[in-house]
C-alpha cells in the first residue's frame, strides 16, 4: 500500500513542481507562488501516507485516490496564484475558473471510481471531504484577492474549520455525520458561486451578490449538521 501510494504521491508531486516553476516565466510570478504551491502538495503527501491505515484492507491506492490527488493538485497551484500576492488579471482568472471548473467536475468522478472498483474506504471519503473544504478556501480567497467580494467571502472556505475547532471545544459536533445529498448538493453550489465570481466576466456586484447567497446557504448547512448532531446526542441521553 504504502508504495503504491508513494509512486503515485512522487509523480503528482514532479507534476505540479513542473507547473510551480513554470509559473514564474509564464505569469512573470516571483518565488513565492512555487514554493506556496510545492509546501502545500508536501503536506497532502504527507497527511495521506499518515491517513492510509484507513484504506484498509484494500491493497491499492486505487483510482478514485488518484483522482482527488489530482484535484488537491490544481488546488496546490491556484494556492500558489493567491500567495503570489497581488490580484490575478483577468486571462489569470479565466484560466482559474476554467481549472477550477474541471475540478469540480473530477469531484464527481472519484466517488463513482471507489464504487466501480471496490476500492472504497473511510480515507477515501475523507480525502475527498478534506480537499473540497481547502478548494472553497482557495477559491474564496481567490475571488477575495480579484476585488470580486469583501473579506466576508472568506467565511465560505471557513466555516468547514470553524466547525471542526468547535468540535475540539464541544466534542458533541465531532460525531461522524450521515451521508446527506443535501451537504454534498450546498457543497457543489458554493464551489460553483466561487468559480462564476471569479471569472472575468462577473462583474463585482453581482459577484458579491451571488457570493453571498452561496455563503448563506453553507451556513444554514452547517447549521442544520449542528442541530443534528445535538438532536441526535439528545436522544441519546
Amino acid at each position: 500500500m504504502l508504495i503504491d501510494a508513494g509512486w503515485r504521491l512522487a509523480l503528482l508531486g514532479a507534476g505540479v513542481a513542473a507547473c510551480a516553476l513554470a509559473m514564474v516565466p509564464l505569469a512573470g510570478f516571483g518565488w513565492r507562488a512555487p514554493a506556496a504551491a510545492l509546501a502545500v502538495y508536501a503536506a497532502v503527501a504527507a497527511l495521506v501516507l499518515a491517513g492510509l491505515t484507513q484504506h484498509a484492507p484494500h491493497p491499492r491506492f486505487g483510482p478514485a485516490n488518484m483522482v482527488t490527488l489530482t484535484r488537491a493538485s490544481a488546488v496546490a497551484l491556484m494556492l500558489g496564484v493567491f500567495a503570489e500576492g497581488v490580484a490575478p488579471s483577468p486571462a489569470e482568472r479565466a484560466f482559474l475558473a476554467l481549472a477550477g471548473a474541471v475540478a469540480l467536475l473530477l469531484d464527481g468522478v472519484d466517488g463513482w471510481a471507489a464504487r466501480r472498483t471496490g476500492l472504497a474506504s473511510r480515507f477515501g471519503a475523507r480525502f475527498d471531504m478534506e480537499v473540497d473544504a481547502l478548494f472553497m478556501l482557495v477559491l474564496a480567497a481567490l475571488v477575495w484577492r480579484a476585488g470580486q467580494a469583501g473579506a466576508w467571502v472568506l467565511t465560505a472556505g471557513l466555516l468547514r474549520y470553524i466547525f471542526l475547532g468547535v468540535g475540539w471545544l464541544w466534542p458533541v459536533l465531532a460525531a461522524p455525520l450521515p451521508p446527506s445529498t443535501r451537504r454534498k448538493a450546498i457543497c457543489v453550489a458554493g464551489i460553483a458561486v466561487l468559480l462564476t465570481a471569479l471569472a472575468p466576466l462577473m462583474a463585482p456586484g453581482p459577484a458579491g451578490l451571488s457570493c453571498l447567497v452561496g455563503v448563506g446557504l453553507l451556513c444554514y448547512s452547517f447549521v442544520a449538521d449542528a442541530l443534528l448532531l445535538a438532536r441526535r446526542r439528545a436522544k441519546r441521553r
